[in-house]
C-alpha cells in the first residue's frame, strides 16, 4: 500500500449511488469506500465517474460528512470540487480542507469555451485565496475532450510559482502521454496521475504518481499491483493485463457498466441507477459485457 498519509499511488473515482427517487444513497456510497479504502486505494469522489457534476454541493458536502464520520482516512481522498460557479468552488474546497481531505481535485469553470490563461489563472486564485488555508492541497483535472477547457503547461507553471506549497498535482485524462511525460520533465516534484490505467507503466516510468481511473471501482487491486511493481519485470506483463481490462470496458457506457458490475458483486440492485441524462445499462450489453470479461478469465 502506498504511504497513508499522501495521495499517490491508485485512487478509485468512486460511484455515486442513487435512491428509486434519485437523491444519492449514502449507506451504499459508504459501504463502497469502505470497501476500496480496504483494497489499498485512495478515493477521488465527484468527478466524471462519479456523475460528479450531476449532483448539487449539499448532496456532495452530505457523501463527504458521511465518509469522515465512518472514520475513513480522509487524506486519502481527493473530491472533486472544481465548479463552474466561483462560490460553489469555495464552499466545497473549504469543506473538504475542514474533514482533513488529503487534496482536491479542480476542474477549471467550463461553460465559458476559449477563456484566456488570465482568466483561468484568475479562477484558481480565487478560490485557493478565498479558502485562506495553509492546509489545501490543489490538484489540476485536465480533461479537455469533456470540459472543452485545456490545462496548459504556461497555466501550471503561473500556478506553482504563485501557490508553490498549494497546487501541488494534477489529473491528466487526456490520455496524451506525451503531455504528462512533459508535465513530469518540467515540473519535478508535481504530482502527475494519468486518467487511464493503460498509462500507469509509462507515467511512474516518467516520474509520475499513479493513477486515478474510473475502472478502479472494479478492478483496483490490479492496478495497484502493477503500481506498486512498476520496476520489476513482470510491470509490462501487468500492464498488457490492464489494458486488456480496459478494451472490454471501453466498448461500453462507462459508468453504466460499472454499476451494473458493481451491482453483481453486492447482489444489489439499487447500483443500476444512473442520473439522468445518463441511463443504466440495457440487460442484453450487461449479459455481453459478463460474457466477455468472463471469456477474458476475469471475475467481477
Amino acid at each position: 500500500m502506498s504511504n497513508p498519509g499522501t495521495l499517490d499511488g491508485v485512487l478509485a473515482p468512486i460511484l455515486t449511488p442513487f435512491t428509486n427517487a434519485l437523491t444519492p444513497h449514502v449507506p451504499l456510497f459508504v459501504g463502497l469506500a469502505h470497501h476500496l479504502m480496504g483494497q489499498g486505494l485512495g478515493l477521488a469522489p465527484f468527478g466524471t465517474t462519479s456523475e460528479g457534476n450531476s449532483l448539487g454541493v449539499e448532496e456532495k458536502v452530505e457523501l463527504l460528512d458521511a465518509l469522515a464520520e465512518i472514520g475513513l482516512n480522509m487524506a486519502r481522498v481527493m473530491p472533486g470540487t472544481g465548479c463552474c460557479a466561483l462560490t460553489d468552488s469555495v464552499t466545497l474546497t473549504s469543506h473538504a480542507v475542514n474533514l482533513g481531505c488529503g487534496g482536491v481535485l479542480m476542474l477549471p469553470p467550463f461553460y465559458y469555451k476559449n477563456p484566456s490563461e488570465d482568466g483561468l489563472f484568475a479562477s484558481f486564485a480565487e478560490v485557493i485565496e478565498r479558502v485562506g488555508d495553509s492546509r489545501l492541497r490543489v490538484y489540476l483535472y485536465h480533461f479537455p475532450q469533456q470540459s472543452q477547457i485545456p490545462i496548459s503547461h504556461g497555466l501550471i507553471e503561473r500556478l506553482l510559482a504563485a501557490y508553490p506549497t498549494t497546487v501541488v498535482g494534477i489529473k491528466d485524462s487526456s490520455g496524451d502521454l506525451a503531455n504528462m511525460e512533459g508535465m513530469c520533465r518540467a515540473f519535478p516534484g508535481f504530482k502527475v496521475f494519468s486518467g487511464t490505467e493503460r498509462l500507469i507503466l509509462p507515467v511512474m516510468r516518467a516520474g509520475g504518481a499513479g493513477c486515478i481511473s474510473a475502472n478502479a471501482n472494479i478492478h483496483g487491486p490490479a492496478m495497484l499491483e502493477l503500481w506498486r511493481r512498476w520496476r520489476e519485470p513482470q510491470a509490462e506483463a501487468l500492464q498488457k493485463d490492464l489494458e486488456g481490462f480496459r478494451a472490454i470496458m471501453e466498448g461500453m457506457p462507462l459508468i453504466a457498466a460499472l454499476k451494473a458490475l458493481t451491482a453483481r458483486r453486492t447482489g444489489d440492485y439499487g447500483w443500476r441507477r444512473v442520473r439522468p441524462p445518463l441511463m443504466a445499462l440495457p440487460p442484453d450489453a450487461e449479459i455481453e459485457l459478463v460474457d466477455r470479461l468472463a471469456k477474458a478469465g476475469i471475475a467481477i
